[in-house]
């Protein structure tokens, strides 16, 4: 069992929790994730990223979106509940070295699992440069957080209404197309599609790009095979190859037609949820980064 701690609510269907989990808070290193199970009762895993940890106090932070059944009857648990299990690390940490100018693009809830990778880049001496965004004002999270450790922080907004009135893209190609510093990597965490352009907008001046992908996820140890994607040509599994890969060799159209799978199940959950856990009625998230 592991206790819950603190509940944020950050946006209309975006949660932050604090929860116990100190074995895992030791052991975890920047990029990794963990698998929840909610209750015994339910019983459905699902794949979270790890948006901080405190070894001293030896709890987890997450971030989390209310898309399916399990995030609701998530979302509506209050400090002092407790999450049944809490699998992890999961995954390969992120490499980190002392690269010269790294970029970190996050928009949504993608700016969480980025910011222990910006930590983790700025303590190993690199200039960081991070780009955060969203929809709307509502939707950008991690600001302040990001601002501790980013040498320049750029805030974008799809509607204008905070910050920039750009896509991350945009100032993402700045940075690529200055003469110098040229970016000597890029990292990117969202929606799959914005990835997607990312990765497109880097290729177009020759700068390695890493992401970090979040698939269709059952067992997080490699044996379902729901989380497969093709990186250059090959089958990966996110859990265990992942999640980060080489953003120049994913297939990001492959991957965008495997998470569409279940889209119109999630959608009757979402809906299903609202109604019967006693949260605010308002339709189903779209795709966001």
């Amino acid at each position: 069992m592991n206790k819950i701690i603190s509940k944020k609510q950050l946006s209309a269907d975006v949660y932050e929790m604090v929860v116990e989990a100190p074995l895992v808070a030791h052991a975890r290193k920047a990029g990794q994730f963990i698998i929840v199970q909610i209750d015994t009762d339910w019983g459905e895993r699902i794949p979270l990223t790890i948006a901080d940890a405190d070894t001293e106090k030896g709890t987890l932070t997450i971030v989390f979106q209310t898309v399916g059944a399990s995030t609701h009857k998530l979302a509506v648990k209050e400090p002092g509940e407790a999450v049944e299990n809490i699998l992890g690390p999961l995954g390969n940490p992120t490499h980190i070295e002392k690269f010269g100018t790294v970029v970190c693009v996050g928009g949504g809830i993608g700016v969480a699992p980025l910011y222990p990778i910006v930590q983790a880049m700025k303590a190993a001496g690199n200039r960081v440069i991070v780009i955060i965004g969203g929809r709307t004002r509502e939707l950008v999270i991690f600001e302040d957080r990001m601002r501790q450790y980013a040498d320049e922080l750029v805030v974008v907004t799809d509607d204008g209404s905070y910050g920039r009135k750009a896509l991350v893209t945009e100032p993402l190609k700045e940075y690529c197309a200055a003469p110098s510093p040229k970016p000597d990597l890029s990292v990117a965490i969202g929606p799959p599609i914005r990835m997607k352009f990312c990765e497109k907008t880097t290729a177009e001046f020759g700068v390695p790009i890493m992401v970090s992908l979040n698939t269709i996820m059952i067992d997080g140890t490699g044996m379902c095979g729901g989380c497969r994607v093709t990186v250059g040509g090959e089958v990966k599994f996110v859990c265990v190859d992942g999640p980060e890969f080489d953003g120049h060799r994913v297939d990001f159209d492959n991957m965008m037609l495997r998470m569409r799978a279940f889209k119109q199940r999630e959608d009757e959950d979402h809906h299903k949820c609202h109604i019967g856990l006693g949260l605010p009625p308002h339709p189903a998230p779209a795709a966001q980064k």
